[in-house]
């Protein structure tokens, strides 16, 4: 396979890639959308790159969605060839959950929250602290062999790896107007104390998308590793 390629597992509508197509479509690379709250189904696909993105359900919720047992195969597949995969918010949940670890409920999280960096060779170029966007209720353990990657003040476990899997349980992705449409309803007065943070913190978090992107999209195709480059991780 020549052309690179980014299949977009989405859950939900509003739930998009934001910034991340963004920088896609700035590498001249092809994006394949599953819409699988319309499918209730993943279409077969063919790419070299995998970004999992967020939803309302939970990774446990196979009987109402049965499409989550396939989705986590697929997860389990591609970090057992070392292909890259990217999660964002369930997606992080989905990565832990098919390598056998526990997602639960937590305290909930919404709007911005400080997140640190602990896992620095991954990131050499990431702040040791940064402020996130976060919408949740449930929390990952950390499966066996996997990596945490960043740690949050309330939520512990922000961020794990395994392999050529990344998951980050906060939103990078987001622009003013998903934030917007995510928080419109909230009430008022949260919507105000949101937006304004929002219009405070969002360069930063941009830039943010940006490193994680360019590091999961420069991925070889094949036998990556986000910790050990050239090497994937069997499961």
């Amino acid at each position: 396979m020549h052309q690179r390629k980014v299949t977009i597992f989405q859950h939900v509508r509003n739930e998009h890639g934001g910034l991340f197509e963004e920088y896609i479509w700035e590498r001249g690379m092809d994006i394949f959308h599953v819409p699988i709250d319309e499918t209730n189904e993943i279409l077969p696909f063919h790419s070299t790159h995998l970004l999992i993105l967020g939803g309302p359900m939970s990774v446990n919720d196979e009987k109402e969605y049965p499409w989550l047992k396939e989705e986590k195969q697929i997860i389990r597949d591609w970090v057992a060839e070392g292909r890259p995969v990217l999660g964002i918010c369930l997606g992080a949940q989905l990565i832990a959950s098919s390598i056998g670890a526990e997602v639960h409920p937590c305290q909930e999280e919404r709007g911005w929250s400080s997140v640190i960096s602990v896992n620095p060779r991954i990131f050499p170029d990431l702040p040791l602290r940064f402020r996130v966007f976060q919408m949740h209720g449930e929390t990952f353990e950390l499966p066996h062999k996997a990596e945490l990657v960043f740690r949050g003040e309330n939520v512990c476990n922000q961020g794990l790896c395994i392999g050529s899997a990344l998951g980050i349980q906060f939103h990078v992705e987001l622009t003013i107007r998903m934030i917007q449409d995510w928080i419109s309803c909230l009430p008022d007065q949260e919507q105000s104390f949101i937006l304004a943070q929002s219009r405070q913190y969002l360069p930063e978090s941009e830039n943010i998308c940006r490193i994680i992107a360019d590091r999961f999209l420069s991925a070889a195709p094949y036998d990556f590793s986000w910790v050990h480059p050239g090497n994937g991780i069997p499961v």
